[in-house]
């Protein structure tokens, strides 16, 4: 079985910080992460691996700076890794960024599984993994706990909002998964010690010959960021000191009617 799982570097959300003039996020100094859901999508990879055979190749779109999640991918277990990194890419947003990993995945040769993780921390909209089956052409299945493999069947056990859902589907697939998925395992010394010494293939825009210009970038982006800011957060509370807890219950429904909450 041929897995191919995407992963992404994200600023760790409790180091962020937003410039007020500009509205953009300061990643000066911020330090960098692999993204938490892409970790159990990854290990979802390697259990599978484990069980049926084959390989698992992540890959990521971003700077030079993201291989290192990928040499984090490769220490977990990960046999191959690409970098998806150009200038021209830069400014994509979800879709351009979901069509721009389909292109470059069809690039690596055939595959059966895509994996990754439900959104990323970073923007929360669960649009990229999604978005990618689409142009691929492929089934989708979002939010999975379980993969099971019956011949050419694929047997997905599915998070729903009030409990779960068995589905059954061929390859080949992409799926997202949940942190609920299971425990993302640790790395080992001697899968550091090898990731770091690993060569981790780049893919540019002159490699991809087959890509559509007006998809990429920022031209390519249908979606527009016209402002970013932290909420500002405004609390007030009044502190009662309880002796009979009747009559504080009695207060505290008094104040709750007179600011109309209740």
């Amino acid at each position: 079985m041929n897995i191919v799982v995407c992963i992404k570097q994200v600023p760790d959300t409790t180091e962020i910080k937003i410039d007020p003039v500009k509205n953009t996020l300061i990643r000066t100094g911020v330090p960098s992460i692999m993204n938490p859901y892409d970790k159990h999508a990854l290990e979802q990879a390697l259990k599978l691996k484990e069980e049926y055979g084959g390989t698992v190749t992540i890959i990521s779109m971003g700077p030079d700076q993201a291989k290192a999640v990928l040499r984090e991918g490769l220490a977990m277990g990960a046999d191959k890794a690409y970098l998806v990194t150009d200038r021209a890419f830069g400014g994509s947003d979800t879709y351009a960024t979901s069509y721009i990993l389909s292109q470059a995945i069809k690039k690596l040769g055939e595959f059966d599984l895509i994996l990754g993780g439900v959104m990323a921390i970073d923007g929360d909209t669960g649009q990229t993994a999604p978005s990618m089956a689409e142009h691929l052409g492929i089934t989708r299945i979002t939010f999975v706990l379980d993969i099971k493999m019956e011949g050419d069947k694929v047997i997905v056990k599915r998070k729903l909002e009030e409990g779960t859902e068995i589905l059954e589907t061929k390859l080949p697939l992409l799926c997202t998964s949940p942190k609920e998925s299971n425990k993302v395992r640790y790395r080992t010394i001697k899968g550091v010690m090898d990731a770091m010494k690993a060569d981790i293939q780049e893919i540019h825009f002159a490699d991809l010959p087959e890509i559509d210009s007006t998809k990429i970038g920022l031209k390519g982006s249908p979606t527009r960021v016209k402002a970013t800011f932290t909420p500002k957060r405004q609390a007030n509370c009044e502190m009662m000191e309880v002796k009979d807890p009747q009559e504080t219950a009695k207060v505290l429904v008094g104040k709750l009617m007179e600011g109309k909450i209740l």
